[in-house]
């Protein structure tokens, strides 16, 4: 499906790998971002770079030229923005900062007024007010994170949606494709019978359009539902805190006498 929309990819790179989100996939995040057909405008990956620390470090500054490298292939914009150290006067404490949340949040400002959808990975919540005035300006405000991601700054979007629940952004230990039998995935457990000791998990098979219709009973939902018993959560995991739409569990799927059913349930990321 081709459409006129144009939409753009606002990423902050340190944000994201410090909160859940290393190893990201960003050529797979392209394609998310344009799973209904829309174009990308623009596509940039703010980087926190530190050159007092590349001067002596080979290993962190190869890494650095090659995480670009790798970006630019994928037709990214990586936009470096000097960290800066200073000591706090009171305290005597060593600080560093950097301009990435004022040069991104400005950047999608005035990006706006050409574009139909923004996308944004970052946990930080200092983007609501940002995200507000964008969607005063007509656009789409879409939200991927991973941990510790601002509870403020999912209310406010237009769509939210957990990094670890996208087939191939992150890497995932397992022989098969994502949603395969034997495969491993990761998913929410939106309904538990504490009295039957059971419920449904609920994963994603495919990116399109249609993330808004998550009974996977109709024809359309990109989501499938599989049994899961309480006897495959981790020992220790306090099974009271289910259903849940925040918790992301990985677990294996597998097909029995009964049906397709979730085993070696692992809790990956809670709020």
């Amino acid at each position: 499906m081709k459409t006129n929309r144009k939409m753009g990819i606002y990423v902050d790179a340190v944000n994201v790998t410090m909160n859940g989100g290393f190893g990201l996939r960003y050529d797979i995040l392209r394609k998310f971002a344009t799973r209904d057909g829309s174009v990308a405008n623009r596509l940039n990956v703010y980087l926190a770079y530190d050159k007092e620390r590349s001067k002596k470090d080979a290993n962190y500054r190869n890494k650095t030229n090659r995480f670009c490298e790798v970006l630019r292939d994928f037709e990214y914009k990586v936009i470096e923005r000097p960290v800066q150290h200073y000591t706090d006067s009171d305290t005597g404490e060593k600080v560093t900062k950097s301009t990435v949340d004022l040069d991104m949040a400005v950047d999608m400002l005035k990006h706006a007024d050409f574009l139909d959808k923004l996308l944004l990975l970052t946990s930080n919540g200092s983007y609501v007010r940002v995200v507000k005035a964008l969607q005063d300006k007509g656009c789409r405000v879409e939200l991927v994170g991973f941990d510790n991601v601002s509870s403020s700054l999912k209310k406010e979007v237009d769509m939210y949606i957990s990094g670890y629940m996208l087939p191939g952004l992150l890497p995932i230990k397992s022989p098969y494709n994502w949603g395969e039998i034997g495969s491993r995935v990761r998913g929410v457990c939106y309904d538990f019978s504490h009295d039957d000791g059971y419920g449904f998990l609920r994963y994603l098979v495919k990116m399109d359009e249609h993330l808004w219709i998550t009974d996977s009973r109709f024809e359309d939902s990109p989501y499938k539902t599989v049994f899961a018993h309480v006897s495959q959560f981790e020992k220790d995991f306090d099974t009271s805190f289910l259903p849940s739409r925040e918790l992301i569990f990985e677990f294996d799927l597998v097909e029995n006498d009964k049906g397709l059913v979730a085993e070696e349930i692992e809790l990956v990321s809670a709020p």
